[in-house]
């Protein structure tokens, strides 16, 4: 095989291969650095298959028309590798159309006049057949536009290579070996271009874009050149919110963000990196001593630093860098700020130890306020107790009354001890213990104990509670219950005034009604009673409506404990109903399964 043909073939491969990188790098065109390499390629590959068709010419012409297709890609070709320098390092970012436009003037002009040689002679002076090579089968003689270009060439390389050194030095491992990759694959085609401008007859820089293609394809499928580019990650670096500090094998730091800079205002102090982390961080050796005796795992520790009068708190996170083996080549130590996060937590903590100094000093007031007013209700029950074991003839006209004072005497200890009894029940201290009771039987009684209040007003109290229904509930609080609406009622019903307590059963409950007949809820209590509120601010203990306001909200706070409700239905002047539920069921004194207990339901229970 002759000379021409090998080299030809040699060089359809080159182009072959530049073709390929061309299509490789279309796929990443999300990419402005991909996008250049597109043109970059196709352009070497115009040079690589010129060239092919300038071997096989047999006549000038066939010269001159191969030359016009090799300088579609000749004058580009350094040109867009320094663009693409540019752009991959993220040098100019402001001005780079501008440079864009500038950089492209000679390419243009030295594409335009090749395509006009014949004319003026400033790329090729002249061609002469060369007699005594088959290759190349003429020789040219170069003008001075052509050595014009080939300075501006070398001047593009060593600007690019300039360019490279910065971010090579500041770099993780990675990212070095794709600048490594580009700089391999600009520097073989003018190094080839060298030795032909200076001895080689014949120009192998067209085999030279074939090593950059053996390169690039290279560096593509090995370090990911043109995935992701290191301006998009050092955008992505100077992003994160949180502050990182990159340091190599020898503990010297080699990068930073500016997050880390406002942690640190000493990172920004220095110049040239890489820099000693023992010289930057002298300031706190503790840190240090965590950079420098890290194990082979990520750790986590807390540090606190002063920024001006304000003491900041972070996380920190160091772990190691590997490259593709297992051996580490650096570290990278995270500060995640929780100054805020600490302080809430603070300011919790202090609201939640205040929150308890005062809920337990209102224990201990109410528990004390409650003694307080129990024991003397106690010693009134034990005297009454006493003097009416001893009743006197003489004083028989006041045995009624004093019949009366110990009953009432008698209630009232009674109110307070529930009233005891819901307090604990509302702080846990006191078990919720519901049984089967004969809502007759319990009716009676609380009417019992209400009836001389009544006699005393002439009021006709009347039970119509079928025998049969059976309430499931706390004995303690559906007597305070009873208690309260019947208290209620006989309190706000005239003379000679009727109360009605009734029962049905729907569904799994029963309903107990206490009508009357007297002068209504007014439109305020009304209001208040439809509110969720536990208590009613009011402007006097001795309100007219106070005692029946309390006495109803701890009656409905009751009844939510069993699971039941409390409603009324009032017209004032006319009378008021009041409804409230219970668990209930219909039973003739037999055994009641309830949440896996067998309860006996009592026909009568005296307290």
């Amino acid at each position: 095989m002759e000379t021409r043909q090998w080299m030809s073939i040699l060089l359809i491969l080159a182009t072959a291969l530049m073709l390929f990188i061309a299509l490789l790098s279309y796929q990443k065109r999300r990419l402005q650095v991909a996008r250049t390499m597109v043109f970059i390629m196709l352009a070497a590959s115009c040079y690589a298959l010129g060239y092919a068709f300038e071997i096989l010419s047999t006549s000038l012409r066939g010269v001159k028309l191969s030359l016009q297709l090799e300088y579609m890609g000749i004058p580009f070709v350094s040109t867009l590798w320094l663009l693409l320098v540019i752009q991959f390092t993220g040098a100019a970012a402001q001005i780079r159309r501008r440079i864009t436009f500038l950089l492209l003037i000679i390419p243009v002009l030295i594409f335009l006049l090749h395509l006009t040689n014949d004319w003026h002679h400033l790329i090729y002076k002249e061609y002469i057949a060369n007699t005594n090579a088959a290759v190349p089968l003429y020789t040219t003689i170069k003008g001075s536009f052509y050595i014009l270009h080939g300075v501006y060439n070398y001047l593009i390389l060593l600007f690019g290579i300039l360019l490279f050194i910065p971010m090579y030095l500041r770099s993780l491992p990675i990212v070095r070996k794709q600048i490594i990759v580009l700089i391999l694959g600009a520097a073989a085609p003018m190094l080839l271009n060298f030795v032909f401008l200076f001895g080689l007859n014949v120009d192998m820089t067209p085999i030279g874009f074939a090593v950059s293609g053996v390169v690039y394809v290279w560096g593509i499928f090995r370090f990911n050149l043109l995935r992701l580019t290191p301006l998009a990650l050092a955008k992505v670096f100077e992003t994160i919110r949180d502050g990182v500090v990159l340091f190599d094998y020898e503990d010297q730091i080699v990068s930073y963000n500016r997050a880390a800079e406002k942690v640190f205002p000493e990172l920004g102090a220095v110049r040239n990196y890489s820099a000693k982390g023992t010289d930057i961080f002298a300031s706190w050796p503790d840190l240090l001593v965590r950079i420098s005796a890290a194990g082979n795992q990520e750790e986590r520790f807390p540090f606190q630093h002063m920024q001006g009068k304000q003491l900041k708190h972070f996380i920190c996170s160091l772990s190691f860098i590997y490259d593709t083996g297992v051996s580490p080549i650096g570290k990278m130590l995270m500060f995640n700020e929780v100054t805020e996060l600490i302080e809430n937590e603070e300011r919790l903590r202090e609201n939640a130890r205040q929150l308890s100094q005062l809920n337990s000093f209102k224990d201990k007031l109410f528990t004390v306020v409650a003694h307080d007013i129990r024991d003397p209700i106690a010693l009134l029950v034990s005297l009454t107790e006493l003097l009416g074991e001893e009743p006197k003839d003489a004083d028989l006209e006041n045995a009624e009354v004093f019949q009366e004072i110990k009953k009432q005497v008698r209630g009232t200890f009674h109110l307070v001890d529930n009233l005891l009894d819901w307090y604990r029940s509302q702080n846990g201290r006191v078990a919720f213990r519901p049984q089967a009771w004969n809502l007759q039987q319990v009716v009676r009684q609380a009417m019992s104990l209400a009836g001389s209040r009544a006699g005393m007003k002439q009021i006709q109290m009347i039970e119509s509670v079928d025998e049969t229904l059976t309430v499931n509930a706390d004995k303690e609080m559906l007597d305070l219950i009873l208690r309260n609406l019947l208290s209620n009622a006989i309190k706000y019903t005239g003379m000679d005034g009727k109360i009605e307590i009734g029962a049905v059963l729907e569904g799994e409950f029963v309903k107990v009604s206490v009508k009357d007949n007297g002068a209504g809820i007014d439109e305020e209590t009304a209001n208040l009673l439809t509110q969720e509120e536990l208590y009613f601010k009011e402007s006097g203990s001795l309100h007219a409506g106070s005692e029946m306001r309390f006495g109803l909200v701890l009656s409905r706070e009751f009844l939510r404990i069993h699971g039941g409700s409390l409603q009324f239905e009032s017209t004032p002047g006319e009378g008021t109903n009041v409804l409230f539920t219970l668990p209930g069921f219909i039973s003739g004194g037999v055994m009641r399964r309830d949440e896996g207990m067998e309860v006996e339901v009592l026909e009568s229970h005296t307290g």
